[in-house]
């Protein structure tokens, strides 16, 4: 049985893992590593103990008609098992396509990484930070944090590209100089998040799901998350939900999150000065936020070496939404298929 990598439990990932496994079902095994202690990747959902979830990165799907015909298998799965819905709340300030449709997942957007997971039937490990890959004849030996390797026969890094190009081992050599030189041209914005989280029975007051915010230097987006999923409050408190701008991201890129987070809610309080007093709030930091600039001509994936197979895909290989993570994962499980099942 082959024995398949995949570096990156975000959607592209976890996508490639599931179409992996319905293209090639039993031949192959199939493992998902991830650095973080969840997974999710850009759509991870925050849980709280005693308020809604927080979606700390993407916050919702807007699809063209155009993609929604282009995907409509993965649409009509996601819709049909619930994992996604159409948004009904009111968006305030939002600049949309007219054949645009939004969609929102009542559990947080983290739900639909974890759908395509389940479906895939890959081994999860988390908290396992690839640091160097070597090859080994026909295998990679794939290090992570702790110092210890794996051997794979294929290996698919998700990860974003600055990442891949600090790997250690014979990754650098495996990339031609064209290779290198489109990767070097990969540019992401940078965001902070805040989740602020009140008690149960608080009213935020708040007429609107989702706002993006024009007349703010360091607020651009705020959601109120139970309003953004048409979910019940009867049992938990309300939570709010603010992203930055990515002028004040990358002015603060390298600033402590400690003296980060009293900026933002400062800000967020003479927004919203009506708010009551939360039970706690949580900053994080989106070093990686969305592809400014992806790899000239959108090619979906990129193979960097054939023997033993390694792939680079995500959304910096096609556009920085929904449906560009899926065209890569289309694009990163064909090559896989054909070359795996020679």
């Amino acid at each position: 049985m082959l024995r398949v990598l995949i570096v990156g439990a975000g959607l592209t990932g976890s996508l490639c893992a599931c179409l992996l496994r319905r293209a090639l079902q039993n031949q192959v095994h199939i493992t998902v590593w991830d650095k973080s202690r969840g997974t999710g990747g850009r759509m991870t959902t925050r849980r709280a103990e005693d308020s809604v979830g927080a979606d700390i990165g993407a916050q919702y799907i807007s699809a063209t008609e155009f993609y929604r015909k282009e995907h409509h298998s993965l649409y009509s799965e996601l819709l049909s098992a619930g994992v996604f819905v159409p948004m009904s709340c009111p968006v305030e300030g939002l600049r949309q396509k007219d054949d645009s449709l939004n969609y929102v997942s009542p559990n947080g957007m983290g739900h639909i990484v974890k759908h395509f997971l389940q479906q895939s039937e890959a081994e999860v490990q988390l908290l396992r930070h690839v640091t160097c890959l070597s090859r080994r004849g026909a295998f990679w030996e794939v290090e992570f944090s702790e110092g210890r390797s794996e051997a794979f026969d294929a290996v698919v890094l998700t990860m974003p590209v600055p990442q891949i190009l600090q790997l250690l081992g014979d990754v650098p050599e495996c990339l031609s100089e064209q290779q290198g030189a489109l990767l070097a041209q990969v540019q992401y914005s940078s965001r902070f998040a805040l989740v602020v989280s009140f008690a149960k029975d608080s009213s935020l007051d708040i007429p609107y799901g989702v706002k993006y915010v024009s007349d703010s230097p360091i607020v651009r987006y705020m959601s109120v998350e139970h309003q953004k999923r048409s979910k019940d409050l009867s049992s938990l408190g309300p939570s709010l939900v603010v992203h930055t701008s990515v002028s004040f991201g990358a002015a603060h890129l390298e600033s402590p999150l400690d003296q980060v987070q009293p900026i933002i809610f400062e800000e967020v309080q003479r927004l919203l000065p009506q708010l009551p007093e939360p039970i706690s709030m949580k900053a994080h930091k989106w070093r990686f936020s969305q592809v400014l600039t992806s790899v000239p001509g959108c090619p979906g994936h990129m193979t960097a070496l054939e023997k033993p197979l390694m792939l680079l895909g995500g959304d910096a290989f096609t556009h920085s939404n929904f449906d560009g993570c899926v065209e890569s994962a289309l694009s990163v499980t064909r090559e896989l298929t054909q070359r795996l099942s020679r």
